[in-house]
Formats: C-alpha cells, sequence, structure tokens
C-alpha cells in the first residue's frame, strides 16, 4: 500500500494538468509539424515550374514572360509580389498576382484571358497561374507589404473590400470578420487570425499562395479567398473579380510590414 499510495498521488495530479498540457501540446505540436514541414515543402516543386513557364517560350505568339511588367517594370520580379494588387495603367484597373500574370500571358503569348478565367483551379493554364504565382512569391521571400493607396482606384478598391470583408449574408449570415475579426479564434485546431490589422509577419495574407497537406494541393490567393466565400455559403467568385480584389488589397493593405513567407505551407 506503501508504494501505491504516492503513484496515486502522481496519477490524480496528471489528470488534473491533463486538460491544460493537452491544450498547450496541441498547439505547439501543429508548429512544430509545419516547422518540421516546411523543409521540404511541396511548394518548391511548383516554384520550380514557375520558373520554367516564365522562361520558356509558349502560346500562340511564341514567346517567354521575361518581358512581363508586374508593377517594377518589364520583367523585374523580386519585389514585386508584396506590392500587389496594384494599378496598372495598361488595363486601367487594379490587379492583383494572378490576374496580372493572365494578362501577360495574353498580350505577350496570345494565349486567351478569358477562357483562362473560366478553367478550375488545378487544371490546364489555371494550373499554370498557380505555379508562376507561387515562383513570383517566392522571390519576394522575407520582404515587407507595402502596397500602394495613391492612385484613387487603389484608395476605391481598398474601401470596397473593407465592405466586403464585413458584409454578412449567406444561409449562415457569415462575413470574413465573423472568422477574422476578434481574437482568439479558431477552426479546429487551427487560430484565425485578425486581419483588420496588421497580423504579423507571415500570418494571414502575407503566408499565400501555400501548399495544403490536407488535400496535397497548392492554393493561391484567389483560391483561398474563393474557398473561404464558398464556406460562408456565398456564391463562387469569378477569378479575377473585382470583389476578390478588393478583399486582397484591402488585407494586403492592412498587412503593411508584415514579412511574406510565401509560398508557406499549411494543414
Amino acid at each position: 500500500m506503501k508504494a501505491v499510495f504516492p503513484l496515486s498521488i502522481a496519477l490524480a495530479a496528471a489528470i488534473a494538468s491533463a486538460p491544460a498540457m493537452a491544450q498547450k501540446t496541441a498547439s505547439q505540436g501543429i508548429d512544430e509539424y509545419r516547422a518540421m514541414l516546411q523543409d521540404g515543402n511541396p511548394a518548391e516543386l511548383f516554384e520550380a515550374k514557375g520558373e520554367d513557364l516564365w522562361k520558356k517560350v509558349r502560346g500562340p505568339k511564341s514567346a517567354s514572360l521575361e518581358k512581363c511588367d508586374l508593377g517594377k517594370g518589364p520583367g523585374v520580379v523580386k519585389g514585386a509580389f508584396v506590392e500587389l494588387p496594384r494599378y496598372f495603367a495598361d488595363t486601367q484597373r487594379v490587379q492583383d498576382l494572378e490576374s496580372r500574370l493572365v494578362t501577360c500571358m495574353e498580350t505577350l503569348q496570345g494565349f486567351n484571358g478569358a477562357e483562362i478565367a473560366k478553367t478550375n483551379f488545378g487544371r490546364g493554364e489555371m494550373a499554370n497561374v498557380t505555379a508562376l504565382a507561387t515562383w513570383v512569391a517566392a522571390e519576394s521571400k522575407g520582404a515587407r507589404f507595402n502596397l500602394s493607396q495613391a492612385h484613387v482606384q487603389e484608395k476605391t478598391f481598398y474601401e470596397v473590400g473593407k465592405r466586403l470583408f464585413f458584409q454578412r449574408g449567406g444561409s449562415h449570415d457569415f462575413s470574413c470578420a465573423s472568422c477574422h475579426g476578434e481574437e482568439g479564434k479558431r477552426i479546429r485546431l487551427q487560430d484565425l487570425p485578425i486581419l483588420t490589422k496588421n497580423p504579423g509577419d507571415g500570418v494571414g495574407f502575407a503566408a499565400w499562395p501555400a501548399y495544403r497537406v490536407s488535400n496535397g494541393q497548392m492554393w493561391s490567393m484567389q483560391l483561398r479567398l474563393n474557398d473561404c466565400y464558398r464556406q460562408q455559403r456565398f456564391p463562387y467568385p469569378g477569378f479575377g473579380s473585382d470583389a476578390t480584389i478588393a478583399l486582397a488589397t484591402y488585407l494586403g493593405v492592412n498587412a503593411k510590414g508584415a514579412a511574406s513567407v510565401a509560398p508557406a505551407i499549411k494543414r
């Protein structure tokens, strides 16, 4: 009996502290899991494909994308990602990285931009757009977001994006702010950052494109936003819609000063 008593006390103490220990371990475990996977992030394969597509002669015009202007001049890639979305004079609209890449594929290579926009994510030329966006994002890894608000359209898109962020609707009466407007929210074991302000380095907008381990897919920012609409039970937005670009503008401006870790890895 003398041997059992101390063991019983220790067991009771362990059980009493189990919930706190389990909660701490779960959160830390996810971070450790991501850190471990980051060393062999499958996004690297998409990066390599994207770089090859950038330099490769393709399309009806038999041209590469090496003269594509992402906002810093023809062919300049480094630093472009963390300044998008932005206004482009040639299209007279605010564009994010993916819609701008489609513009370049159309004007430089002769692809049909409207047909690409209709293609499902992960298929055909849309899969190539995702790979290109992954590589372009990787070229700015560690750089800090600094989206322009100099042009009137950039300011308008920010304000529209802000309204869309708080707009409630759908069968569940959700908005973006339902998940990302308060501290301490989580879906299962997934922490939900506040996106109405700078959430910090590599969080929120500063983490996409990202490789999704759960489904083995590379997700662009357009797909991330579209899937958020799906989960809110909203109609699925069209690729490169003003709504998704306005939301990206709002999130990107709010992320000013945050370091990009894209392409990241997600659950």
